[in-house]
């Protein structure tokens, strides 16, 4: 099946023409990241979210509903590719909160995204769930930079053992860069996905099967992010406000009414 484009770019808000080109990328992208949160639900009730079209669609576009970076890139993977772009699906070893000598899985996937008639490819990504995430495309070149404001981002090349080149995705931070994930150009395929989504989604060593995360990037410029009980909003100058919810009922009231996510009936959340 193709997807409903027309439902996609209303529930994004993009009112643009669609054509493959490098500012309906950007502006698409941008949209995509202020229009449907993240979240993981799914996981926490006990399931891994499908990533058939069918189901994307139902849910993130039609159901009210957010996702996590599978879901999220795999539906934008589609919009692109029905516009005429060209999209290799990628995967990357998250760098953030990791310990000096923690190697982690490659639990994440990004795009890479080849525009008609543009020599240089980018780096496209509206899953990645947090305050350090794109808001636009990055071009895939050493030491490219970024001003997707509010935020700041930089590509840079990384020593590492194998015979392929290692690309480290950075945020800027209080003036200085931080690591966000590192990943090496070759292509990885749906089914490879499939099974990472199914791991990370039931895994007990998951974190995403055993609290419940949201992050909204806002059109204010305001970052708000849910992790258990603690939300944490983060205002374009850097100040942050943190307060702890008092449980399940008020944690479904603020992703109701905080992050616009429809909570399932009858839905059981973690303490």
């Amino acid at each position: 099946m193709t997807l409903d484009l027309d439902a996609y770019l209303a529930r994004i808000g993009w009112t643009g023409e669609p054509a493959p080109t490098v500012e309906v990328l950007q502006s698409l992208h941008r949209a995509h990241a202020l229009g449907i949160p993240f979240e993981n639900l799914d996981p926490v009730l006990g399931s891994a979210p499908s990533l058939a079209l069918a189901d994307l669609e139902a849910k993130l576009v039609r159901g009210g509903r957010g996702g996590y970076c599978y879901e999220h890139n795999t539906l934008f993977a589609t919009v692109l590719r029905q516009l005429g772009f060209t999209v290799t699906l990628l995967a990357a070893r998250v760098l953030l909160g990791a310990a000096p000598g923690d190697v982690r899985p490659r639990s994440h996937i990004l795009l890479r995204v080849d525009v008609p008639g543009v020599a240089t490819p980018y780096v496209a990504d509206v899953g990645f769930g947090t305050v350090g995430a794109l808001l636009e495309p990055i071009e895939l070149v050493a030491g490219a930079e970024l001003y997707d404001a509010p935020r700041h981002h930089r590509l840079v090349t990384v020593a590492h053992e194998g015979p392929l080149e290692m690309w480290e995705l950075q945020a800027e931070k209080g003036g200085s860069w931080e690591a966000q994930y590192s990943f090496t150009p070759e292509p990885f395929e749906r089914p490879d996905f499939e099974m990472i989504n199914w791991y990370v989604a039931t895994s007990p060593h998951s974190p995403f099967a055993q609290a419940v995360y949201a992050q909204r990037a806002l059109p204010d410029a305001t970052h708000r992010s849910l992790a258990g009980l603690d939300l944490v909003e983060t205002a374009e100058d850097g100040t942050i406000r943190e307060r702890v919810l008092s449980g399940p009922d008020e944690v479904v009231q603020v992703l109701e009414d905080g992050f616009g996510i429809h909570v399932p009936e009858g839905a059981e959340l973690p303490a």
